[in-house]
């Protein structure tokens, strides 16, 4: 390969366990293309289906945050986090579940000033604190959350999602992930 996704090995689709290899085939079928971070974690098969299972438990639920809020918290950690990968793959996935390009753009190039409602402010603001100072995280902050209209739920949600993305942020850092240049025509 060229222009390698990973610093890590990347498996061939055929080697791969039935169960992964359908997951990924049916991301694939669904999008058009492979997102390389699911070539990347299927390096270790134990490993991608732990990081699936938790990442569809906070991002598929039906009830709570809405699906563009979740994504929100994912672009904003990741940027807190330079991610370049997840604010690539997660900006695109904004603009799907926001049903608002510039939405997703103003976010990405900077959150804080984007013409966003209270609520959706008092989340990016937690879920960055949670995602880059967790260690300075207080009742005061999670308070805030919950003047905001949010319940007790959504503020577990807001943290784990925060926590999660984190972890794969670092992990991307880590193994020098390149976003899919697909990324870049989704949802405009």
């Amino acid at each position: 390969m060229s222009d390698p996704i990973s610093a890590f090995p990347v498996p061939d689709l055929a080697s791969l366990p039935e169960d992964v290899r359908a997951r990924i085939e049916a991301v694939a079928e669904k999008s058009g293309f492979v997102p390389n971070v699911f070539l990347a974690l299927a390096w270790r098969p134990d490993e991608f289906r732990a990081f699936m299972a938790y990442h569809d438990a906070l991002m598929n639920k039906r009830e709570g945050l809405t699906a563009a809020e979740r994504e929100m918290i994912v672009v904003a950690v990741s940027i807190g986090n330079s991610c370049q990968y997840c604010v690539v793959a997660h900006g695109a996935i904004l603009r799907v579940r926001a049903k608002d390009p510039a939405i997703s753009e103003l976010v990405t190039a900077n959150w804080r000033k984007a013409p966003l409602p209270p609520r959706q402010r008092a989340i990016l603001e937690y879920a960055t604190k949670v995602a880059t100072a967790s260690h300075l995280v207080s009742a005061a902050d999670r308070q805030a959350v919950l003047d905001a209209g949010m319940t007790q739920d959504e503020l577990w949600d807001i943290g784990a999602i925060a926590a999660f993305f984190s972890m794969s942020n670092r992990l991307a850092n880590a193994i020098e992930l390149k976003p899919n240049v697909e990324f870049q025509k989704i949802g405009r």
